[in-house]
């Protein structure tokens, strides 16, 4: 196998994973939603690296919601469902 192919395998396996959606609460107790393969580690970096604009200074956040979805497509798919969300029906989605 060649190095191109095997990178794309990794990738297309990667991708392939179940991935989570997550909502987590902020400092300022805003509402951060996300999309992510390890939702502790992803945490974990919002809590420790500025690489997210929103929640660079909205630390420390803490985990409120998670949802495994088939693969990255369908996370991605419905993390931008509930980014569409109001405030009131996230915290519904929450408490269920």
């Amino acid at each position: 196998m060649s190095e191109v192919s095997c990178l794309l395998t990794m990738k297309k396996g990667i991708y392939s994973n179940p991935w989570c959606v997550y909502i987590a609460e902020c400092k300022d107790k805003t509402l951060y939603t996300g999309a992510a393969l390890d939702v502790e580690k992803r945490i974990q970096d919002h809590n420790t690296t500025n690489k997210c604009r929103y929640t660079r200074f909205r630390k420390p956040l803490k985990l409120m919601y998670r949802e495994v979805c088939g693969n990255y497509h369908l996370a991605r798919k419905r993390e931008e469902e509930i980014k569409r969300f109001s405030k009131g029906k996230k915290l519904e989605l929450i408490r269920s």
